[in-house]
């Protein structure tokens, strides 16, 4: 086993710069969207690699990875961890929590999913049906390169599935809500990073409620850098219509970055986006208010950061600190077999946003072989080749 290893290394290295001319090669433009208007970022010392996971609090955690391997593919383990959540404490009712989460992607690219339960405390379900536009991730968008083969796969082995319709953006898309009560909404988007023979990848972005478009922008538009506004509509919207509520009225703002990302995980995440919903005709509910960071829904939006300490300034300058620091008095954070550093923003109307700088990640756990991201120009995309033997951490359920 250990020659095998060190053969695999030596492989590794020497098809590493052919791995990195296919990168070159194989990239793909973003999309094919049209900016409807851009702001001007001034230059900043940080950068986001893309959106790294959206997390969903569930209350059994075996069963919700389960299905979420089986309709989304999300069968790649990056990391799972089963300790107490020490760094929380604002959000857990100042006591540490004790939980099980992992985070798992599906290879053919976009962001990955944080399921998370808690161990020993009994899980909270939100106490009313969330509508479109209540405060906070009400939808987690997912990739898909062929929307009509993806609908008819979902369809197939599921009932809760919404009709094909077209977004204002022009795509096809549909809804699906899962047996836990969250909305996943298939945007139509030709980014592959690993082809899998899925029609679908994973996290392109969310849907986030918030009272206030303007103040929000702050956010989502200078501090995230989701500089382009694709859209900026207001009206009833057909292919919202399978959503609770989705029948009123909204105005709508579709934001994604102008330019290509880059950083190690860049080739994986790709190109993201946050739709801004705001209801025109009730007043919207917080959908975590009462509730502890954790509990089941969409807990958080997470964004993969480069230079963590040039974020935090700026998010200073800008009116909105960060309430949770894992390193505040560490140099980093060990979760699992994966380290790193995490900090936390609150959007306006309390949304919680995770930055992670990631220091280590185990790229093939059975082989034992790990990327120390601390070693390498953090600029830089790693090949298409690592995430290619990522394949030896899929996890069957």
């Amino acid at each position: 086993m250990e020659t095998g290893r060190h053969a695999l290394r030596a492989f590794v290295e020497t098809f590493t710069a052919f791995a990195r001319e296919d990168e070159r090669k194989s990239s793909k433009r973003l999309d094919a969207y049209t900016p409807k208007r851009r702001i001007k970022i001034m230059n900043k010392k940080y950068f986001f690699s893309g959106i790294q996971q959206v997390g969903i609090g569930v209350e059994n955690f075996e069963q919700a990875w389960k299905w979420y391997i089986d309709m989304f593919q999300m069968d790649i383990k990056i990391l799972e961890d089963d300790t107490v959540a020490e760094h929380m404490l604002p959000y857990t009712g100042q006591s540490p929590q004790k939980r099980h989460a992992c985070v798992a992607v599906n290879l053919q690219g976009g962001g990955g999913f944080e399921v998370w339960q808690y161990s020993e405390r009994k899980p909270q379900p939100v106490s009313f049906d969330i509508q479109v536009g209540d405060l906070g991730v009400f939808v987690a968008k997912l990739r898909c390169f062929d929307v009509e083969d993806f609908h008819r796969q979902l369809t197939a082995k599921y009932d809760n599935v919404g009709p094909i319709a077209v977004a204002p953006d022009g795509h096809k898309t549909f809804f699906v809500e899962d047996p836990y009560g969250n909305y996943f909404q298939a945007v139509e988007d030709d980014f592959i990073c690993v082809k899998t023979g899925y029609p679908s990848g994973g996290v392109a972005g969310m849907m986030v409620g918030v009272t206030d478009v303007e103040k929000a922008l702050t956010v989502y538009q200078d501090i995230l850098g989701f500089d382009e506004i694709v859209y900026d509509k207001t009206g009833k919207f057909d292919d919202m219509a399978f959503l609770r509520a989705g029948d009123q009225q909204y105005r709508r703002v579709l934001l994604r970055h102008s330019k290509a990302r880059k950083g190690p995980f860049s080739p994986l995440l790709g190109p993201g986006c946050i739709e801004l919903v705001t209801a025109l005709e009730r007043q919207p509910r917080k959908i975590f208010e009462g509730r502890y960071w954790g509990d089941p829904g969409f807990i958080q939006i997470c964004m993969d950061v480069i230079n963590m300490k040039e974020l935090e300034a700026y998010c200073q300058s800008k009116g909105y600190p960060f309430t949770v620091d894992s390193c505040a008095n560490q140099r980093q954070f060990d979760m699992g077999e994966a380290s790193g550093h995490f900090t936390y923003i609150e959007d306006p109307d309390g949304t919680l946003i995770e930055f992670v700088e990631t220091y280590k990640i185990p790229l093939a756990r059975k082989l034992h072989l790990y990327i120390d991201l601390m070693k390498r120009d953090r600029e830089k995309a790693l090949p298409k080749f690592f995430f290619r033997l990522m394949k030896f951490n899929r996890v069957k359920k």
